[in-house]
């Protein structure tokens, strides 16, 4: 623990130096301002930035870089509680509640509860990096594609759960999921899936273009003849937009669940931040006496999943940096700027170059402070964005998805999907469909076939692998109490309704 001491405190000796803080500084700044603008996110900016690095030096553009990540990280959570516009996929889970929340007035305290949420778990992400880097990427190791693959059905199943309809839509919408994900190039045969003849397509759909589609477009359409919002009436204070002790009381322990789902999956290779949230927004569902409040305004969804979101995000960097295997596109990204340095992330990253390694550490201290700072006294401002008349809002939030989406390959067939995607999703959201898990679905549908795939090939095919391997065996026992917890209360809600019925044909 001392040694970690005494290189967290070099670490700030490179961190605080005027050229680092500096870049520092404009990542976090660029970052929060790219993650609030509905369609511009994370991966967009990333994608744009990365050339400037190229006259920077390594420190100054990994801080940099770093910055622009976790500050888009912050304002995406803006975007999609006040505008149900997730910047960043993981974002998607806060719509959920986020935005109801939004809706009956409390926007600025949902934007508070996230905000200590991401704050929080952040911080105790980076306490894991510093002092338990060495156990999480000794247990990342044991971790092989049969243990993976039986983690993602875990997350699949569990995705049925945060729909506030019935489990069989849930169900249905995760497996529309699957199929979108599969479209696109099959990377071991080469073979074009779900294409159509569509060439296009051969990369697959864009996660960014399906959630402004699912999220924004189709939330447009079902709302185009609203004139105003009841929001926009109400009476905006600085104690509005703190949350009350009874609000704080009921955030506290998701906060904490939701940290350690987080945490947890950090540590595995291969798993994205969107995962983490939809299975602690699950996990909220389950331990709540009243799960029939999610999705119409608790605030639990909103602390549990932005919690998982930045916790992951923070643990993620310990594979990423110390194994050269990232968590998720942006990671890979981010991997991609090291390499372009000249730095090849690995073990040897942290005694070849610890000015780079926890130089990054102590930016995650200083970074994150500055948006608290940033993001307090502007909470104001955010939720008075709700007072712009509807007719200009939306239309200018449509102005910037279609931007995003069309910075991502410079496409117009881009922005053409996220037009039909969000007719679809309109669909989906009149016939009362959940959408949520169809985000789910799409993530994790390459992710299972990619590790069944694996799991086969180093067992000859032999199915037996899944049972025999002590980790893959108690998360499929996992995933199957979730189906028969599911059986079971779909037989106990028939059994509650016949007799009703009965009694109702009766009194007829």
């Amino acid at each position: 623990m001392q040694q970690a001491l005494t290189d967290l405190w070099f670490g700030f000796g490179v961190a605080l130096t005027p050229e680092n803080l500096m870049w520092c500084i404009y990542g976090v700044l660029i970052g929060n301002l790219i993650g609030v603008l509905p369609g511009m996110g994370a991966m967009t900016t990333l994608s744009m930035l990365l050339p400037l690095t190229y006259v920077i030096s390594p420190v100054p553009a990994t801080l940099f870089l770093a910055g622009v990540f976790y500050g888009s990280q912050y304002g995406g959570a803006i975007s999609a509680i006040l505008l149900n516009l997730p910047s960043h996929p993981p974002h998607a889970v806060a719509c959920i509640d986020g935005y109801p929340l939004t809706q009956a007035g409390r926007g600025g305290a949902a934007l508070g509860v996230a905000m200590m949420s991401s704050f929080f778990a952040t911080f105790v992400g980076i306490l894991l990096m510093i002092f338990l880097s060495p156990l999480l990427v000794s247990v990342a190791f044991k971790f092989g594609p049969a243990d993976i693959f039986a983690i993602m059905m875990v997350g699949l199943i569990a995705g049925a759960t945060t729909s506030r309809a019935s489990p069989l839509k849930g169900i249905a919408m995760t497996l529309v999921g699957l199929l979108l994900g599969l479209v696109g190039t099959d990377v071991t045969s080469g073979a074009m899936r779900y294409t159509f003849g569509v060439s296009e397509l051969s990369e697959g759909i864009e996660l960014g273009a399906l959630c402004m589609g699912l999220f924004g477009v189709a939330d447009f359409l079902t709302s185009v003849n609203r004139t105003s919002v009841s929001t926009m009436r109400a009476k905006m204070s600085m104690k509005d937009m703190r949350p009350t002790r009874a609000e704080l009381r009921q955030a506290f322990w998701p906060m904490v669940r939701g940290t350690g789902v987080g945490s947890i999956f950090g540590a595995m290779p291969g798993t994205g931040p969107t995962i983490t949230t939809f299975l602690a927004y699950a996990l909220e569902r389950k331990v709540a006496k009243d799960p029939s409040r999610f999705g119409h305004g608790a605030i639990e969804g909103v602390a549990a999943p932005e919690a998982a979101s930045h916790a992951k995000t923070q643990v993620d960097f310990i594979p990423t940096m110390s194994l050269g295997i990232p968590g998720d596109p942006l990671m890979a990204l981010l991997l991609g700027g090291l390499i372009i340095k000249g730095l090849q992330p690995g073990p040897q990253l942290i005694t070849e170059h610890p000015d780079v390694f926890w130089g990054l550490i102590a930016s995650f201290f200083i970074g994150n402070f500055l948006l608290v700072l940033l993001n307090v006294p502007l909470i104001g401002v955010w939720v008075r964005m709700l007072r712009v008349p509807y007719k200009y809002l939306y239309p200018a939030a449509l102005f910037f998805i279609a931007i995003g989406v069309y910075s991502t390959r410079s496409s117009l067939f881009e922005v053409g999907m996220v037009a039909f995607i969000g007719v679809i999703g309109a669909v989906f959201l009149t016939l009362r469909f959940p959408i949520a898990p169809v985000v789910l679905g799409f993530v994790l549908g390459p992710m299972i076939e990619e590790n069944f795939r694996r799991a086969m090939l180093l067992s000859s095919g032999k199915l037996q692998v899944f049972v025999d391997r002590p980790i893959s065996a108690t998360f499929l026992g996992i995933a199957a109490l979730l189906v028969l917890v599911q059986l079971y209360g779909y037989i106990k809600s028939v059994r509650v309704l016949r007799p009703s019925r009965q009694v109702s044909a009766i009194a007829g």
